[in-house]
């Protein structure tokens, strides 16, 4: 699986280098500027790219417009965004396209390399991927549309937006499964969705209207 590789700190960059290899991945480029990663898109239209938010010239969202500029020449292009900041405007504008294969992270966060290496592969595989504190900052600013959740549905949306099951949302908020199905229910009347048993479609779905509102 080839991979081109974000990341302005040389140990972390060499690092992640090195842990990528060591699961079996090709690092095909590992760039420390925006330009240098857009190039490195183009050029080798990798099976995922893993990018930092801030990097050079400017230190302010170099790697995800980056990443987002590669998206729009090459759709669909995997990327597992990897960084110390929530960029809610971007990162909504990375969901905002519906087709998947995208995912954020926060460096402090990652625990383990197991976790940072099923990130990957799940992105690579056209899966989502996001950081519960990632999605609670998307959700967190209602739309025109999730102004009409109550308290509790925003609370099943922020979690079913991370991708929980509805046993694990029903666990985690101490409800029960029908109770749980009929909040989806309700959400998605309310954001005029169609319910879908896809997980990874139900995301994206709700994360993409969200972006919209």
């Amino acid at each position: 699986m080839r991979v081109v590789l974000a990341e302005d700190l040389y140990l972390l960059r060499d690092g992640m280098v090195l842990l990528l290899r060591s699961h079996g991945f090709e690092v095909v480029a590992a760039v420390d500027t925006g330009p240098a990663l857009l190039a490195a898109l183009l050029e080798h239209r990798p099976d995922v790219a893993v990018v930092d938010v801030r990097l050079p010239p400017s230190f302010t969202d170099e790697g995800l417009q980056a990443a987002l500029a590669a998206r729009r020449a090459v759709p669909g292009l995997p990327v597992l965004v990897l960084s110390q900041h929530v960029e809610q405007l971007y990162a909504r504008e990375l969901l905002a396209d519906g087709t998947g294969a995208v995912g954020y992270l926060l460096k402090d966060r990652v625990f383990n390399a197991d976790q940072f290496v099923d990130a990957v592969r799940r992105v690579a595989g056209g899966g989502t991927v996001m950081d519960p504190t990632v999605i609670a900052k998307l959700v967190a600013r209602p739309s025109a549309a999730t102004g009409t959740l109550t308290p509790r549905e925003r609370e099943v949306l922020t979690l079913m937006a991370e991708g929980r099951s509805n046993a694990a949302i029903g666990k985690q908020l101490f409800l029960s499964d029908s109770a749980v199905g009929k909040h989806i229910a309700s959400i998605f009347t309310k954001l005029d969705l169609p319910v879908s048993d896809d997980d990874n479609r139900r995301v994206l779905a709700v994360l993409a209207h969200l972006q919209g509102g």
